[in-house]
């Protein structure tokens, strides 16, 4: 590579702002120029990468009419707030990183993916899973056909009993209607990654769940609307007191908020997030909250070849990496992100084999490799670089709005 690649960020939010220090860390990208309507957001997005005034935009649409002002943008608004922005900035000529999901409903995701076939343009959805060491490692044993053709995936996503208070029931994606609906918010990219390693389309789905625990009916006698008003929060496995102040304890004043403290305050000291807590949306009792996503759901998917895929996501677990058995004609894999233990029937030889990597902090090193593939990708203007495009995106998306519509009508949905 020689000049770095020159970056726009669209939505300076938690997901924006990580990405683009991934950019940056690649040694090969610069981040030019940020539109972000909230102020503290993007002051602050601009101090950190310093950028001029002039660069700084506070909506996207001051975008339009304009030339083009960077190689590439990133995409990283909330769910119901990409089309436009990227559809705009296609037709502009910008290659894309669309964070996930593309939509929350088809129609729109399909015109994103139409804007971005008809541009030209280089586009990468962030489905991270398929960049991380792990799925590397799992993948080349499956083409290997080290356990024969697969028949039958075993996929389970831990959300975490604390991350499902956290984002889905006091946090940005609590309500189908203003974000999405639960199995495309989070779990749309572990679809993804199971048709990436199926390597073939899905052409039945049956789905069901629902919201068996964070609603009214369900609130312990004597709760409080609020956690520091409540006499039993001391007790409570989603008290927001118990979440966040040992995050206070163990922020550096030194370095930006972590997530998922970020998220509640600017400010990590302990006043400023006592007052977060006192006034805003994630201080309040999850029983008490606006919140209609499901808190578990499984998938059913028949695969256009006969192999069968079972997806469970829910909330009643750690917030730890997913579990994933892959059976085989010919063997048998256990993975949990970390290790693959493979059985080979034919010799009877049972391995176990560690992939490197730091943790589930940023999906285990996911969203690094994605950032840095999308880098390469654009600096060579080859868009193989990259393990998916939009089409295949669009593909995946289908999936999962075909389980919605099976969860909630309880019939097996075909897709085309």
């Amino acid at each position: 590579m020689s000049a770095p690649v020159r970056l726009l960020v669209v939505g300076a939010g938690q997901r924006g702002t990580w990405y683009s220090r991934l950019a940056v860390q690649t040694g090969h990208a610069e981040i030019v120029a940020v539109a972000e309507a909230d102020p503290a957001r993007r002051a602050a997005f601009a101090r950190e990468f310093g950028l001029p005034e002039v660069s700084v935009f506070d909506s996207w649409e001051r975008l339009a009419g304009r030339e083009r002002l960077a190689d590439a943008a990133i995409v990283a608004t909330q769910d119901a707030m990409h089309e436009e922005p990227t559809v705009l900035l296609a037709a502009q000529g910008y290659h894309l990183m669309l964070e996930k999901p593309m939509a929350p409903e088809e129609p729109p995701a399909r015109r994103i993916a139409e804007a971005i076939i008809e541009a030209g343009v280089i586009a990468a959805v962030c489905h991270v899973l398929r960049y991380t060491p792990y799925t590397a490692a799992l993948k080349e044993l499956l083409d290997a056909g080290r356990i024969g053709r697969i028949v039958s995936i075993q996929h389970l996503e831990p959300v975490g009993w604390w991350h499902q208070a956290h984002s889905f029931v006091r946090g940005n994606w609590r309500s189908a209607a203003v974000s999405s609906p639960m199995l495309l918010a989070k779990a749309c990219h572990d679809v993804d990654w199971l048709l990436y390693l199926a390597g073939e389309p899905v052409r039945r789905v049956s789905s069901f769940g629902g919201l068996a625990h964070f609603r009214a009916d369900q609130r312990p006698a004597g709760a409080a609307d609020r956690c520091l008003d409540c006499s039993i929060e001391p007790e409570c496995p989603y008290s927001a007191p118990k979440l966040y102040f040992p995050l206070v304890d163990a922020q550096s004043p030194s370095e930006p908020v972590h997530w998922p403290l970020s998220v509640v305050s600017a400010d990590a000291s302990r006043a400023a997030v006592t007052e977060a807590l006192r006034t805003g949306p994630y201080g309040r009792c999850v029983y008490a909250c606006d919140n209609d996503v499901v808190d578990h759901q499984v998938v059913a998917m028949e695969l256009a070849g006969g192999g069968t895929v079972s997806l469970t996501m829910t909330a009643f677990t750690p917030a730890e990496h997913r579990k994933t058995r892959i059976f085989g004609t010919h063997g048998y894999i256990d993975g949990d992100g970390h290790s693959i233990r493979l059985v080979d029937f034919r010799t009877g030889a049972d391995e176990t084999t560690s992939v490197d990597a730091r943790g589930s902090g940023d999906h285990s090193d996911g969203d690094a490799g994605l950032v840095s593939a999308f880098v390469a990708a654009v600096a060579a203007g080859d868009a193989g670089l990259l393990r998916s495009d939009v089409r295949t995106s669009l593909a995946g998306h289908q999936v999962v709005w075909a389980a919605e519509e099976a969860r909630r009508t309880g019939t097996v949905v075909s897709l085309p």
